[in-house]
């Protein structure tokens, strides 16, 4: 009887790239995978910590599904990615409940400690590499039936080592993967029924310079740009600093690359910058969005902030408030500044009451808010093309995303047509209405 397997994918979309390899190897080394978790023998949890509501995420997943072991038919439970790479000894100790610990480098070994349960064999409790080697998952990917899109992971590890951050010390040093490579998976993407790519990478804009010798994200747009039967590539994770005029070209010429780009500035205070070992100025910050949309009309600029950093005065919060104001940002995430054990922020000080993050993240959100509200209700009367995701039949309407926003992430646009759509099909469409950070809409 086949070994049936459950997969828990936790945290940002390069673990589920990963989950989604992993998934195919046991497929095809002749193991079942179910979304049944009473049906369930063995359950692998590909783990986040990034930060502390990550971390507790992760336990609290593990603890869940733990109990199925009592309940359901659950054998195994195997806990792999950035917690079991990072806690691998805590959680011998303290998480009992898990059988087997893969570290984020191990995940190829997977397949064996299945044969070896299937065998009767005991595993072992742990199984870790140096966190620089890249695993060599399965060439395949089990992709999601229900999604037009598919993330491409172009590059693992990171060597900017920002003070508030862990992930250099859980994914090791930067290492992009050869073009060959990653066109091949976009190609199986797109026959899968996938026709928006979305890249990302910790750092997506440094792709190639550690086995190129030089910046090539541009060389890899365009080859991707080549492909049939794909309509959109969306750029995310492209850090200030590292975008070149190359990149911009690509993005303002070719035409299956969308006007949009995400680039994390986390702050405009120079000397909060330089606390998080950001290796930019606010001036630096604000003359890259001014080039993006000068030699880029109508792009589409997402970003992501910290709030709360250890030492951020009210000065440095109203400073990031006006900038807010004035450069008016397509996109805006807002986080509270989380100390990690580990990390060189965690030492510094003042650290920030808890209470004044939250009024700071929500002030900053109110006012964004408002930034995007005025931006969707500009768009009244204007013809957009979208991608078409799925239909509401109780109230006969379609919904799908413009150029304008990245899945999961940023808003959508609920679309009314006198035809039936299918799902992924690219169409023009005319903003009749905003409703928030939605758009309204009808086929042209």
């Amino acid at each position: 009887m086949t070994m049936k397997i459950m997969f828990i994918s936790l945290g940002c979309d390069k673990n589920l790239v990963d989950s989604e390899k992993m998934s195919a190897g046991i497929l095809d080394a002749g193991f079942e995978i179910t979304d049944d978790p009473l049906e369930a023998e063995v359950c692998v949890i590909n783990t986040c910590c990034f930060i502390h509501d990550a971390k507790q995420e992760s336990i609290n997943t593990i603890l869940e599904t733990a109990r199925l072991k009592e309940t359901g038919r659950l054998k195994t439970l195997i806990a792999t990615g950035c917690l079991a790479t990072r806690y691998a000894e805590d959680i011998g100790t303290l998480l009992p409940e898990v059988d087997v610990i893969l570290s984020s480098s191990a995940s190829d070994e997977l397949i064996n400690v299945l044969k070896a349960l299937k065998n009767g064999n005991a595993s072992e409790k742990r199984i870790e590499k140096d966190i620089n080697r890249e695993p060599e998952l399965s060439e395949k990917r089990l992709f999601n039936n229900f999604k037009n899109y598919a993330y491409l992971k172009i590059a693992d590890g990171c060597d900017k080592h920002c003070t508030y951050c862990v992930i250099p010390s859980i994914k090791g040093a930067y290492r992009s993967f050869p073009i060959e490579k990653i066109l091949k998976e976009a190609e199986m993407a797109v026959k899968a029924g996938k026709n928006e790519l979305i890249l990302i990478a910790q750092e997506t804009t440094l792709y190639g310079t550690d086995t190129y010798g030089k910046k090539s994200i541009a060389v890899l747009l365009e080859k991707l740009n080549e492909i049939e039967g794909l309509e959109w590539i969306r750029l995310m994770y492209c850090y200030p600093e590292e975008i070149d005029d190359e990149l911009i070209k690509a993005i303002a010429d070719l035409d299956k690359v969308v006007k949009y780009i995400d680039m994390p500035i986390q702050h405009i205070s120079d000397g909060i910058l330089k606390k998080m070992g950001r290796r930019t100025s606010g001036d630096d910050i604000r003359n890259i969005i001014l080039k993006l949309r000068k030699q880029i009309p109508g792009i589409v600029i997402r970003t992501s902030l910290i709030t709360g950093f250890p030492g951020e005065c009210e000065e440095d919060h109203l400073e990031l408030m006006e900038f807010l104001k004035e450069f008016k940002l397509n996109r805006v995430g807002v986080f509270t500044y989380s100390k990690e054990e580990g990390t060189p922020a965690a030492k510094l000080k003042p650290q920030i009451l808890k209470r004044v993050k939250e009024a700071r993240r929500k002030e900053l959100m109110l006012t964004q808010q408002k930034i995007v509200f005025d931006e969707n209700d500009r768009l009244e009367g204007h013809e957009l093309e979208a991608i078409v995701e799925g239909k509401l039949p109780e109230e006969n309407i379609y919904v799908g995303r413009t150029y304008r926003d990245a899945p999961d992430v940023d808003g959508s646009c609920f679309i009314e047509s006198d035809r039936d759509l299918v799902l992924g099909e690219k169409i023009k469409v005319l903003i009749k209405k905003a409703s928030g950070y939605d758009l309204i809409a009808t086929e042209v």
